[in-house]
């Protein structure tokens, strides 16, 4: 399933172009853009200063991100599992039904 969506980072130029972060993971085609300034925070604030501790600890240790392929794809094997579990209830719950119908006794 290819991703129906693509959040990045950029810069927008003092020449107002736009200089995107990074490859694209969508397929060729048309796009809509919208840009949203991120907000500046101060140096030093402490939020930033942990984030980029974690990251170079990943880093160091060697951890690779998910792909957004791997968690599409987890994401859908989630799902698929919530849906067997709900037809498994449902044929409960009309096993039970049946046999409050015929008094309990089996067909």
């Amino acid at each position: 399933m290819a991703p129906t969506m693509a959040v990045l980072q950029g810069v927008v130029k003092p020449d107002g172009t736009l200089e995107i972060d990074g490859k694209i993971s969508l397929p060729a085609g048309p796009v809509q853009v919208t840009v949203v300034p991120m907000p500046a925070l101060p140096k030093g604030d402490p939020f930033w200063q942990r984030m980029q501790a974690i990251w170079v600890g990943q880093k160091a240790r060697g951890h690779v991100p998910r792909s957004v392929e791997e968690v599409e794809a987890e994401k859908k094997a989630a799902h698929d599992q919530w849906d067997e579990r709900m037809r498994r209830l449902e044929a409960i719950q009309a096993e039970a039904k049946a046999a409050r119908k015929t008094g309990g006794q089996q067909p």
